[in-house]
């Protein structure tokens, strides 16, 4: 599965001490997890203040969702994701980190407005489903013997449908669509965690130092950061109970 840079067993000329391999590799998971994590908080943080904020305050509310701002909450962490996809090589593993947290924070902007769609119980409810089904799914993803990259490319293919089948039915508002983009990006997404858990994993090779684990970390705490967030919305538009 793993080739070139990110060999598994690129060490030391190709020579790997399993014992220290395996140690150095639950360190780095952890830390990829870690970043994930800390991330989601400062989503949920940031998304809970500001939804509250516009619930007091009905300038702000005006303001973030009611304006030509909103395209810049909605779109932003797009433009994120971009960069730190192509520019990763060029920046400090530093830089990548404080990026990732800006990036969480810019998403719990353009998040907030759940808050005012529905319930707090029902957003809780979700979110505990949906760390249950990722969890899940992460660890049959790293401790599955099966290699998934054979699945990958249909996973990709599903990802790009849901995306342009979300821009169509922007301007057609259908609910049969919206309903059908949920109920896919569930499989996608659920897929695509276990996908991305497996590449986190063989990609890690101690050869590369702390410098570019580090940025590798950071990557792999994005992927499943897209993964857990996008499982989260799809099943809140099934199962979210809105406001009255």
């Amino acid at each position: 599965m793993a080739n070139g840079m990110f060999n598994r067993y690129a060490a030391r000329g190709g020579v790997v001490d399993r014992v220290q391999y395996d140690e150095g590799l639950r360190a780095h998971m952890l830390r990829v997890y870690n970043y994930m994590m800390t991330g989601l908080a400062v989503t949920g943080l940031v998304a809970f203040l500001t939804a509250s904020l516009a619930m007091t305050n009905r300038d702000v509310a005006v303001l973030l969702y009611g304006s030509p701002l909103k395209w810049l909450v909605m779109l932003a962490p797009i433009g994120f994701v971009f960069f730190l996809s192509y520019r990763i090589n060029q920046i400090e593993a530093g830089t990548a980190r404080t990026l990732f947290w800006v990036y969480s924070a810019v998403m719990g902007l353009s998040l907030s407005s759940i808050f005012l769609v529905f319930t707090g119980a029902s957003i809780a409810r979700v979110f505990f489903i949906t760390a249950a089904t990722f969890g899940a799914m992460s660890l049959w993803g790293y401790t599955t013997r099966t290699d998934l990259t054979r699945f990958g490319s249909f996973l990709i293919m599903g990802l790009f449908g849901i995306v342009i089948a979300g821009l169509v039915n922007i301007f057609i508002g259908s609910t049969a669509l919206q309903f059908a983009i949920s109920v896919i990006g569930v499989l996608v997404f659920t897929g695509l965690t276990a996908y991305d858990t497996q590449s986190i994993k063989e990609a890690y090779a101690e050869s590369w130092g702390a410098e570019a684990n580090t940025k590798l970390a950071v990557m792999g705490a994005l992927k499943l950061y897209l993964d857990f967030i996008n499982i989260f919305i799809s099943l809140l538009q099934l199962f979210g109970q809105q406001r009255n």
